[in-house]
């Protein structure tokens, strides 16, 4: 795992130190290595977000608009999608999609593989929106351009 923390002046606040000696027991603990870079290793401009088309997700009326064009979805196919994108660059197993989606484990696994392909091919083939992790599950993928918003 990679933190960055951008600091603005050369004094560090007592805030930082303690976030800095967390981060350090935390790596002792696993072993791992924690590195020091000087200022401007670390772009100050976000980088530009994903190209493609945009999922718009209005959750008060459960509609989902690909670049404004709405879709039909099916119940299912509506609740796997948010509950990817309000988890993004997080895998889950079929299991855990089961019981976070289906609310219930007692279906077979290969039931979320149909609805994630059938979700797929709703949501097109240009840009994927689903990534498959091979041996693990799914996860919504980094590229995909996915909003969520209440709508009135």
């Amino acid at each position: 795992m990679t933190v960055a923390i951008p600091l603005t002046t050369d004094a560090l606040t007592p805030q930082a130190h303690r976030l800095i000696e967390a981060v350090r027991e935390l790596v002792e603990i696993s072993q791992g290595t924690i590195t020091v870079e000087p200022a401007g290793q670390f772009p100050l401009d976000p980088e530009p977000g994903p190209a493609g088309p945009e999922v718009r997700m209005l959750t008060s009326s459960r509609q989902v608009l690909l670049d404004g064009e709405a879709l039909a979805l099916t119940r299912l196919e509506f609740d796997l999608l948010l509950f990817l994108a309000e988890r993004p660059r997080r895998v889950f197993t079929r299991g855990q999609l089961l019981a976070g989606v289906w609310g219930y484990e007692h279906t077979g696994e290969r039931t979320v593989d149909v609805h994630v392909r059938r979700l797929r091919l709703k949501l097109g083939g240009g840009l994927p929106v689903i990534t498959t992790v091979y041996g693990v599950g799914y996860r919504l993928s980094d590229d995909a351009r996915v909003v969520v918003q209440a709508n009135e």
